[in-house]
């Protein structure tokens, strides 16, 4: 099993945390730490997990969830 996280913050605060976990077999999940920004909501929502059939479009999943953020002004760290 092998995985990628990637985080996004926004104002210097922690917004949403992505996994992706690679399985054995080639298929791939992705799981969601979601930090609401209109409480003081300490937990993580957790969405997902979102699955794939592969890596690839797991990566794809990833890379335009980054990329949303990125215009809602967040910023991202792998």
């Amino acid at each position: 099993m092998s995985g990628t996280v990637r985080s996004a913050k926004k104002d210097g605060r922690q917004v949403v945390t992505m996994r992706l976990i690679e399985n054995a077999g080639g298929d791939a999940v992705v799981e969601c730490d979601v930090y609401p920004v209109d409480s003081m909501r300490v937990k993580p929502i957790k969405q997902g997990p979102y699955a794939f059939a592969t890596r690839r479009e797991a990566d794809r999943f990833m890379d335009e969830t980054a990329r949303s953020l990125e215009y809602l002004g967040c910023d991202l760290t792998d």
